[in-house]
């Protein structure tokens, strides 16, 4: 659902890191599943980086499907919440909330 979701709210993935086959094929037992999607709007992140370059470090967005315990579940690490304690621009932290209200929608639309 999510791969569904995010172009749907103008979103694209950039890359998806399956953490639980490359700790498996690193030799360890881990029997879960782990997926990080890199997702990312190209205007909202040329508005942050306009703003404060070094904000790079953050970007871009990752939202985590994984399976704990026979349940599967999706997260992500708020935008507003992280980019402001990087930075107290304004400007930045408008973004990030819009950013946060969308990629919140895309997580509520895939469950």
């Amino acid at each position: 659902d999510l791969t569904e979701q995010v172009p749907v709210h103008s979103f694209g993935i950039l890359h998806v890191h399956d953490l639980g086959a490359t700790l498996r094929n690193k030799g360890q037992n881990f029997t879960q599943e782990c997926k990080v999607f890199e997702v990312c709007n190209p205007g909202h992140a040329a508005k942050v980086l306009a703003e404060d370059m070094r904000l790079n470090m953050a970007l871009p967005c990752q939202i985590s499907v994984w399976t704990e315990a026979g349940a599967t579940h999706i997260g992500l690490i708020k935008p507003a919440e992280m980019l402001t304690a990087l930075s107290n621009n304004s400007a930045i932290a408008q973004v990030a909330k819009e950013v946060e209200a969308t990629l919140i929608a895309i997580v509520d639309a895939s469950k």
